[in-house]
């Protein structure tokens, strides 16, 4: 309908003529509160901003070991990266070196092939080990084809049976 006669509508009835689509041709209006159209954008706004937060769980998170690190303290450490990737996060396994312990750097691949080696059900080696100045790293991702459904671990045993 023609400009003219939808203002004359929208101010008989007491409400609002919104332009919704101005880029259609012809741009398309609406008889409605504008109030309320602006109160639903926001909202609408508002769950869309935190749907997209929630979605960014790829967050990578850092435990480091020291070369001369005990076996309860490397076993805890082992067992918080562990934890770190049930929840979902990428862990950046390091290895610092201080001082003359740089040239034992066998010792530090040593101890990351450990850890990799106890988180084998766990996760996948998204980066082997690599120096990045004086510190040795990996990066471990959490392994998705692990199921805790009873009915897929009993499909896994009965394909390998």
């Amino acid at each position: 309908m023609p400009t003219r006669q939808a203002l004359e509508l929208a101010e008989t009835r007491g409400i609002d003529l919104v332009e919704v689509a101005p880029a259609a041709a012809p741009p398309v209006c609406r008889l409605m509160d504008y109030g309320r159209f602006r109160y639903e954008a926001t909202r609408k706004e508002r769950e869309a901003r935190k749907a997209q937060k929630s979605k960014v769980t790829n967050v990578v998170r850092e435990v480091r070991f020291r070369t001369r690190i005990g076996e309860h303290d490397r076993a805890a450490k082992t067992r918080l990266v562990k934890r770190l990737l049930g929840q979902g996060s990428k862990v950046k396994v390091t290895v610092m070196f201080r001082g003359r312990e740089i040239e034992h750097s066998d010792l530090g691949m040593k101890l990351l092939r450990t850890v990799a080696e106890d988180l084998v059900d766990d996760a996948l080696l998204e980066s082997p080990p690599h120096f990045e100045g004086r510190f040795l790293r990996m990066i471990l991702s959490p392994n998705t084809r692990v199921s805790s459904d009873p009915e897929t671990v009993r499909e896994t045993e009965g394909a390998k049976a």
